[in-house]
């Protein structure tokens, strides 16, 4: 029973194919498309068999010699009855539409259909013919014998059929021509973008590298619509030879903007068209996102669309920057006119307003070819205009530097008279100025002679005291003592002599003269001691003032320290502790004058700032000395009341002073540090306030002048 029900099933389609085929129009091979004697049939739920789309009686006939099926989800099965009318032992059937996801390929012979081929960007290479990178595939028919084909194509783009029927040695020629369009316009392409890579490497302007980029994704979009991508570059993944035109479109439109935006100056000469651009980006993004991730038949149109605004949107921003001047704007006016209209021609053949031939198929590259060549035109015109202006540039610069020759000449001879004058009112003034100097130097050397003189008065004044008062006792007891001589002189040598010698004695014991012998020689000692002190104070004068050395010598600064704690120990009797703790040191050669002055004026201020302290604590100086191979040390700390760091770090200032006015010339330091450099030394200040302050002053064992002799 089965068996039975196959036959009968059987029979039945072979019947109904044999009334199908019937009706179908034989074709033979032609030059043009073979549209109009397809017959299509739309499978909306794409779930026909082969068997039931050739069998199907929903066919009807195409109207246009490129059938354009438009966007949508349905399977199309086109159906033909192929007659080889050439002398040719097959036939070649050619689908030049790279822009289709699934394309199978039937043939009925024999009451049987069988598939020959099975392809499709989203197929990958499939079930080819032995016909490579192209849609085209060998349908078996002897010459005068006819084919049954059956072809179902799906796409989630645009689906237009441009199909061919063609002998063999037709369509190798055909080949040949396209494959050496396609070779021109690659090698077109690539000296374009290599000349202008080759400018930027020189030029090192940006424009001419996002013009090799643009020229970069043209080329890949036009090889993508070519089907040469697909075939020979990416044809391994399905997914981007599915996806790869939308992305490459998109990217171009993007490579474009960044160009124009660059080679135009859009933001300064259009900025508010200028600033579309990011929507214009915004909407590609969404466009792309929507086709691979939402619904390709919502993005595929949509990003078409917006491809078209966009376009015009070019063309606007290209109108109204030719409009401002600009010659590069009119070189890309008319580069994107001439690749617009390449455009439009490729569409309106498409659609059938336009005859479908090999000029009209490649309008959109050839468009897209010459307005490479314009716009490398324009970048060799924009080097021309780039050397005018540097050329301009230069002039006006070297215009400019004359005359700013001219205004400096004139200004140097007025310099040069102002020279003269400030030089001579700055030489008055420097006149003076040393007048000045001297005066206060001569002003701080008086004060610290004035503290010097005041501490000797009051030290000699002791020893002088010793003298001037024991002047009169002395003048006494001499008196009284060659009294008593003059008396014992004046007995006579007779007996009333011993009453006489006696009375006298009775006389030398009422006036003590062993006494005034004793007191004298005691006067006589206060004396000599007060000489005596009076000579080691001119002695320590000397010492401190060494007037009498006016050149370098090796000289005992534990001495001169001494010395100078000697003349200013009388002012601070009893009011400041002044300690000195010598070390051993070597002789140093120096100006002993000069270096006694630093001495003095260091202690000076020491034992002033102690007694500027109000608290209660010990008021202490102390002078430390030490040396090594090298030099020698001084320290000399107080416990006053410190310094802050501003103060501390003007304290070498010419006329600055902490003290009240009237009580100091600001001088002393400055002349401190003034003589310090001159011996090739250093003054170094440790401080803090509320503490106390260190100088540590170091000098070299010996001058380098003296070292110079010794050599």
């Amino acid at each position: 029973m089965t068996k039975l029900l196959a036959s009968i099933t059987s029979l039945l389609a072979l019947q109904l194919a044999v009334h199908a085929e019937s009706g179908i129009q034989a074709i033979s091979p032609c030059k043009g498309p073979i549209g109009r004697s397809l017959q299509v049939l739309t499978d909306s739920a794409g779930t026909l068999s082969p068997d039931g789309a050739f069998t199907s009686q929903g066919y009807c006939s195409s109207p246009a010699d490129v059938p354009n099926l438009g966007i949508s989800n349905a399977a199309f099965w086109l159906r033909f009855n192929a007659r080889n009318d050439s002398k040719e032992s097959a036939l070649v059937l050619h689908l030049p539409h790279p822009e289709l996801d699934d394309v199978q390929v039937f043939i009925h012979r024999g009451g049987h259909l069988m598939k020959i081929a099975h392809t499709g960007q989203m197929v990958g290479r499939g079930l080819r013919s032995d016909i490579e990178s192209e849609y085209a595939f060998h349908i078996p028919a002897a010459p005068g014998e006819e084919t049954g084909v059956l072809v179902r194509l799906r796409s989630k783009k645009q689906l237009q059929v441009p199909m061919l029927l063609q002998t063999e040695s037709d369509f190798s020629a055909a080949k040949a021509k396209r494959h050496l369009f396609i070779g021109l316009y690659v090698g077109v392409m690539l000296v374009l973008a290599l000349y202008n890579l080759f400018v930027f490497l020189s030029t090192r302007d940006r424009s001419y590298l996002l013009y090799v980029a643009y020229i970069a994704a043209v080329g890949l979009t036009q090889l993508a619509f070519f089907g040469t991508g697909q075939f020979h570059l990416w044809g391994a993944s399905a997914w981007l030879s599915t996806n790869a035109s939308i992305i490459l479109t998109l990217l171009t439109a993007t490579a474009a903007t960044e160009f124009m935006k660059s080679f135009l100056r859009t933001e300064v000469l259009v900025p508010r068209m200028h600033r579309a651009f990011k929507w214009f980006y915004a909407s590609f993004a969404f466009c792309l996102a929507t086709y691979l991730f939402i619904e390709p038949m919502i993005g595929y149109p949509l990003a078409q669309l917006i491809s078209g605004i966009y376009a015009f949107f070019f063309l606007a921003v290209a109108i109204k920057v030719s409009r401002s001047g600009s010659r590069q704007g009119k070189y890309f006016l008319a580069a994107w006119m001439v690749f617009l209209l390449g455009t439009i021609a490729f569409v309106l053949k498409d659609v059938g307003v336009l005859p479908y031939n090999l000029i009209t198929t490649n309008t959109m590259p050839l468009g897209s070819a010459i307005e490479g060549i314009l716009l490398s035109f324009a970048l060799a015109d924009r080097i021309n205009i780039l050397r005018r202006e540097k050329d301009r540039s230069q002039a006006e610069a070297l215009a400019m530097a004359q005359e700013n020759e001219n205004l400096i000449r004139e200004q140097n001879q007025i310099l040069e008279q102002k020279v003269m004058e400030r030089t001579a009112a700055l030489q008055d003034s420097n006149d003076n100025l040393k007048r000045t100097q001297a005066q206060l130097v001569q002003s701080e050397k008086m004060s610290s002679l004035g503290q010097l003189t005041a501490g000797i008065a009051h030290e000699i004044n002791n020893p002088i005291n010793f003298i001037s008062s024991n002047i009169g006792p002395l003048r006494r007891n001499v008196g009284e003592v060659m009294d008593a001589i003059q008396a014992y002189r004046s007995i006579p040598a007779t007996v009333e002599a011993a009453t006489a010698l006696a009375a006298q004695r009775e006389r030398d014991d009422r006036i003590g003269l062993d006494e005034t012998i004793t007191e004298l020689d005691e006067i006589i000692h206060s004396m000599d001691e007060g000489a005596r002190r009076t000579a080691e104070i001119v002695r320590g004068l000397r010492n401190f003032s060494r007037l009498d050395e006016d050149d370098l010598k090796p000289s005992d600064l534990n001495l001169g320290l001494r010395s100078t704690l000697a003349v200013l120990a009388p002012q601070y009797r009893d009011k400041v502790d002044l300690r000195i703790e010598a070390g051993e040191l070597p002789k140093v050669e120096c100006f002993p004058g000069k270096i006694n002055q630093v001495f003095m004026n260091v202690m000076n201020n020491a034992a002033q700032a102690t007694l500027a302290r109000q608290d209660g604590r010990p008021r202490l100086v102390t002078v430390s000395t030490s040396a090594n191979e090298h030099e020698a040390s001084v320290r000399i700390s107080d416990t006053g009341v410190g310094m802050s760091d501003d103060v501390k770090a003007r304290i070498f200032e010419p006329f600055f002073t902490t003290k009240p006015v009237g009580e100091g010339t600001g001088l002393g330091l400055a002349i401190v540090y003034g003589i310090i450099n001159e011996h090739q030394g250093c003054i170094e200040v440790e401080s803090e306030p509320g503490v106390g302050t260190t100088f540590t002053i170091t000098l070299p064992l010996r001058q380098a002048r003296m070292q110079e002799q010794a050599a």
